[in-house]
């Protein structure tokens, strides 16, 4: 049975291991619909965690996850996929041998129909022209940005209720990680709701409703962006 929520996604007191060593402690968030919401922190703070027990890749010791009234927190990564949460990894993680159309219908992997996949990719086109371009090109020979864009039109391909963005910007020329956060902020304004794991705080926190602050596993700081932006921690730690 469900447990209520009045949220879209609730995380609740969430301890997270790898082996016998402890990633996350008691960590809570929320998000609500249409909502860009931000987990900043160092390396190794347990960003990734967050989001990889959140879509079922790590699976947490104790707490609860509910996903739109489903408590989700012992699901498998396949299963809270097709409920609509995409992941877009660290590192983009693309099929390097595969063309760019591949990558895309790996994305729709659940989808039988043609007319849907098709559909679903004309919108990844819309968001990323360059992709188009690239249709029967290798998704290795492509440039870091491109490969980027590759990554989350594979995800929009799960036509997602939830999009998970981990470290987006990295590695990435300045003028092209502009143009990544101008996408994010465009799939928002048309409905999408957002959690945006990124190191780059400031561009993270210009385009967030609202942000938490992670450290050693454990949520130590949250707030709107402007919030977090004037906080003189914050602004000392990821902001300098």
């Amino acid at each position: 049975m469900a447990e209520a929520s009045n949220h879209f996604l609730e995380v609740n007191q969430i301890d997270s291991f790898y082996s016998q060593i402890q990633a996350l402690e008691g960590v809570d968030l929320y998000i609500d619909k249409g909502e860009i919401v931000t987990l900043i922190g160092s390396n190794g703070a347990g960003k990734s965690t967050t989001l990889k027990s959140i879509s079922g890749q790590v699976r947490p010791k104790n707490g609860s996850i509910i996903f739109d009234g489903q408590e989700i927190s012992k699901f498998q990564a396949h299963k809270t996929a097709l409920l609509g949460i995409a992941q877009v990894p660290e590192g983009r993680r693309i099929f390097p041998r595969l063309t760019v159309r591949e990558n895309l219908q790996i994305g729709a992997f659940s989808v039988k129909d043609k007319h849907v996949i098709a559909e679903r990719m004309e919108r990844v086109f819309n968001y990323f022209p360059r992709l188009k371009e690239r249709l029967n090109q290798r998704g290795g020979t492509m440039s870091g940005g491109e490969q980027q864009m590759l990554a989350i039109g594979r995800a929009l391909m799960m036509k997602p209720k939830l999009l998970m963005l981990d470290e987006p910007s990295m590695g990435l020329a300045p003028i092209i990680v502009e143009q990544i956060f101008d996408i994010i902020k465009e799939m928002n304004e048309e409905g999408m709701t957002i959690l945006l794991v990124e190191q780059n705080a400031y561009q993270a926190l210009q385009i967030a409703d609202r942000g938490y602050v992670i450290q050693t596993g454990s949520i130590v700081l949250d707030g709107n962006g402007d919030e977090l932006m004037k906080n003189e921690q914050v602004r000392a730690a990821y902001l300098a």
